[in-house]
């Protein structure tokens, strides 16, 4: 599905990518704020994204689907993203919810109807999900078919991996593990995360290029250097998500999200590959409905 060129908010640019997306590629990581909602201390605030700034977006990538994905700024409030949600269309989008330890089954279950397939633990930032809460949850999350989604650390996900290997449901990796560079590939968190490849049952999100990288824009070819390897290692259970708005990064330093898609070419230069990490893997992973 062809873009348009359009300036979208807390995007960089205004002309449509290069590459032509399949019918029902997928966003897997992307946010929205309203400045009604108070942010939580400690977590970066971000100004106004809202659900009709992301249509424009997805009309400027062509996109067909797409995952909220709860960011720390709100904590466990997860009403502010539901609506959106509804807003979206369930039938189109899925959520990543942040929850209590103590969440209630019946709480669960409202959240999975309302097309919530996932937790996400962001242990780089203050909140009420820590690492200890890990194990418990994914054992009361895996009979919804959920999975738990985690932002850490390389130190972090390394002293976790007996944990994470061992998980009762599917693992997703955001920004694909969060590598430090200069060593990427080469460091201790590339292995660790081959070997949860291995395992059978962890996703990796290629989200977040510029978030590690030294490189830098446009490019960030050392961020590209690890989501080639990661995509070679197991283009089956790869995602893309653009991380609109953004919000590790200034108002003035926003990306240009075509430009951030169109890597996706090099970073998985087969068709067939680039068709299961936009369109097949998330629609087994969050459930969406065969496309095409």
């Amino acid at each position: 599905m062809r873009g348009t060129p359009s300036p979208v908010p807390w995007s960089a640019g205004t002309a449509a990518p290069r590459l032509e997306v399949p019918a029902g590629a997928t966003d897997c990581h992307f946010h929205v704020y309203d400045r009604r909602w108070p942010s939580a201390a400690g977590t970066p605030h971000h100004p106004d994204a809202s659900v009709e700034h992301y249509r424009l977006l997805q009309g400027r990538l062509g996109l067909s689907r797409g995952v909220l994905v709860q960011p720390s700024a709100y904590g466990t409030d997860n009403s502010l993203h539901l609506q959106a949600l509804e807003a979206l269309g369930r039938n189109r989008f899925r959520m990543v919810a942040v929850v209590e330890p103590d969440i209630s089954d019946s709480a669960l279950q409202a959240m999975d109807d309302a097309g919530v397939r996932g937790i996400r633990f962001n242990l780089t930032m203050p909140g009420m999900l820590r690492m200890e809460h890990l194990s418990p949850l994914a054992r009361r999350v895996a009979s919804l078919g959920w999975h738990c989604q985690v932002n850490a650390s390389e130190a972090m996900l390394l002293a976790a991996e007996p944990v994470l290997r061992i998980l009762p449901c599917p693992l997703v990796l955001d920004h694909m593990g969060q590598l430090p560079q200069p060593a990427g590939t080469c460091g201790p968190g590339f292995p660790a995360i081959r070997r949860l490849l291995d395992a059978g049952h962890t996703w990796v999100k290629l989200s977040g290029a510029y978030i590690r990288s030294l490189a830098g824009a446009p490019a960030y070819s050392d961020s590209g250097t690890v989501a080639a390897a990661l995509a070679r290692a197991a283009p089956e259970r790869m995602l893309w998500g653009s991380d609109w708005p953004h919000p590790t990064q200034s108002p003035d330093r926003k990306p240009d999200d075509a430009t951030l898609l169109d890597l996706l070419a090099d970073w998985v230069p087969e068709p067939r590959d680039r068709r299961r990490v936009l369109v097949d893997n998330p629609a087994a992973l969050y459930g969406f409905d065969p496309c095409c």
